[in-house]
């Protein structure tokens, strides 16, 4: 199959400056001690809590238009003004890297089955709400409907791409190969909703148990597999340096790889952060949780190096009972649903850090009250002293036309760190 891409000539000029503006934000001296600062934050050894505030959610009201007018091209520029104009207007504690990602381009049919969506349109023309038609109907006759999940990885394509972006910008920034397959495709409650709907996995676990601990088996084997042909096939990558590693959280580590990857080259579940959650279950009592949920969980953390847990389901009621004994457990998000006095005192002295995701209304709703959004962070600080801390912005959708806001909150937690924080 043939791959070609094309960029006008001023296009090409024009990233190539912005990819010299990203490399000349790469070099800053705060880079280079933000670096440290997360190597040590991971190693529980940081003196402050580290900051990210995520930007993906809400980049349409951060990013200018397009310059560009090829696709080729404007996919190149939207890649670099993520980090250039986050160090310009946000300045949290993200590493502007010294080089340009390229992923592996891998197709994967789930359970070998259609799943079909419908989609909605917002207010603002954005697809963020869906209906699914789901699969399973009725939970033990459908179990046979489901195969095994089907994948192949274009690499003739990730690396054509990857050609192309080396011939536009390569001699100034290094492309290099990634994979971001795995960074949510691994929890099992979020593609059991995905396959018979919340109310339905609810109740299948009064009047079919033995048949959803069947689904889960086949969810887990099933992960288990895709995760195992992408080692075979060469297709891990390590994600314990400048990497995504969890809901929002970066994965600097040298815990990471393990010494037979050192060795060898190759890369093994073993070597990687996992990102686990468990949203879905949220209205499950934390008995059905153990009984239904947390064995699986369990036997897929055991497989890997580090484990970041959640993302806004709140924690606290299962911590003591199952996630305190998570297999290499290194971070838990404490969102804004959760009882963060409780998980301050669960957390403090222990070596799981202290993930908070504060409330994303004070940033993406109305008009930005500084005052109230302090008390809230002040807040944090207080049930977190003596942990391990960072503070994890996501699910922000808008920013009412003031690109501002999240380069003040990013400004005003830092200064409450600065006075208040207690390590």
């Amino acid at each position: 199959m043939g791959h070609s891409f094309a960029i006008e000539k001023w296009e090409r000029d024009y990233l190539r400056d912005l990819a010299r503006k990203q490399l000349e934000y790469a070099n800053l001296p705060v880079m280079a001690e933000r670096t440290k600062l997360w190597y040590d934050h991971n190693h529980l050894r940081g003196d402050r809590p580290v900051i990210v505030m995520e930007m993906e959610t809400f980049e349409d009201d951060m990013l200018p238009p397009a310059k560009c007018q090829t696709p080729a091209a404007i996919r190149i520029e939207r890649e670099i003004l993520r980090w250039t104009v986050n160090h310009e207007l946000i300045d949290d504690d993200k590493v502007v890297p010294a080089y340009y990602s390229v992923s592996w381009q891998i197709h994967f049919r789930e359970l070998n089955i259609d799943i079909h969506s419908t989609h909605a349109l917002d207010s603002k023309g954005r697809s963020i709400g869906y209906a699914t038609d789901y699969v399973i109907k009725d939970l033990p006759q459908d179990l046979a409907k489901l195969g095994r999940s089907v994948y192949s990885v274009d690499r003739e394509g990730t690396m054509a791409w990857k050609s192309f972006v080396e011939d536009v910008i390569g001699d100034i920034l290094p492309v290099r190969i990634t994979n971001d397959t795995l960074r949510w495709s691994l929890s099992p409650s979020i593609r059991v909703v995905r396959l018979m709907g919340l109310e339905n996995m609810m109740y299948a676990m009064i009047d079919c148990p033995d048949a959803l601990h069947s689904l889960y088996r086949l969810l887990v084997d099933d992960a288990m597999e895709y995760v195992h042909w992408q080692e075979a096939e060469g297709l891990l990558v390590l994600n314990n340096g400048n990497d995504y590693a969890g809901a929002g959280s970066y994965g600097f580590t040298d815990e990471l790889p393990t010494e037979q990857c050192r060795e060898t080259g190759v890369v093994r579940p073993a070597d990687l952060w996992l990102n686990l959650n468990s949203q879905e279950t949220v209205g499950v009592s934390p008995s059905m949780y153990g009984e239904f949920i947390y064995p699986y969980y369990e036997e897929l953390a055991s497989q890997f190096g580090l484990v970041y847990y959640g993302c806004c389901e709140p924690v606290h009621d299962i911590w003591s009972d199952y996630l305190s004994r998570l297999p290499h457990l290194r971070k838990v998000s404490v969102s804004a649903w959760c009882n963060e006095a409780f998980m301050g005192e669960a957390l403090k002295g222990s070596n799981v850090i202290y993930s908070r995701k504060p409330r994303p209304n004070y940033i993406g709703v109305g008009q930005f009250d500084e005052s109230a959004f302090a008390e809230h962070i002040a807040e944090t600080l207080t049930h977190a002293a003596g942990c391990h801390l960072e503070f994890i912005f996501r699910d922000i959708y808008a920013l009412d036309g003031d690109r501002t806001k999240p380069g003040r909150a990013v400004k005003i937690v830092r200064e409450l760190i600065e006075r208040n924080w207690q390590p």
